[in-house]
């Protein structure tokens, strides 16, 4: 078997598609595309996020802020979050096309395009190093991806990630397996 050595990079797979969101002055929403990010504990999700985004500056002041999941449908939009600087563009969310309304948990938006959201507190950022931590209060989801049991159906969320190797977005949905139980042949 032959291998190919990249170096070390942020080269993982999946990388989800976060779009963090949070209030800036006089209650206007920001947000921003981030990749590097995930769960690091049962209600917390911890994100690598450089302190210049006017998004981070918003949140901390803020103490709250919502993480959606990017999705097939929104791909553009999410892009854009990311490739524009809400520090130069003083309403991208608007200009995303996306609504937003007030989360009932936190003092943040929740964008009601991305129909899958977690609603979390600031735990903690440190300037240096760019994590954020944040305490995950609530998960919502709009019904519409719910399936007849009310959980979240992969399909129709249509949950978007990022392949850092060739710079694009790839749709999730397939299942292949049983969680908990596939391995249990091998019993």
């Amino acid at each position: 078997m032959s291998r190919k050595n990249f170096g070390a990079k942020p080269y993982c797979y999946p990388q989800p598609v976060l779009i963090i969101a949070a209030y800036g002055d006089n209650d206007v929403p920001s947000a921003m595309n981030a990749a590097w990010g995930g769960i690091s504990d049962y209600k917390e999700i911890t994100m690598d996020l450089s302190k210049g985004h006017k998004t981070v500056k918003d949140l901390r002041k803020r103490g709250a802020f919502t993480v959606s999941m990017g999705t097939a449908p929104q791909l553009v939009a999410c892009d854009y979050v990311g490739v524009v600087s809400g520090n130069k563009e003083p309403d991208k969310v608007a200009k995303a096309g996306w609504h937003v309304e007030k989360s009932a948990f936190v003092d943040a938006p929740i964008i009601a395009e991305l129909p899958l959201a977690l609603e979390c507190k600031l735990i903690s950022y440190d300037e240096e190093s760019g994590i954020l931590k944040g305490e995950i209060v609530n998960v919502s989801a709009d019904e519409s991806i719910l399936d007849a049991d009310g959980n979240v159906d992969v399909k129709k969320l249509q949950p978007i990630t990022f392949d850092p190797f060739n710079n694009k977005y790839i749709a999730l949905g397939e299942t292949v397996g049983d969680a908990f139980k596939a391995g249990l042949a091998l019993k």
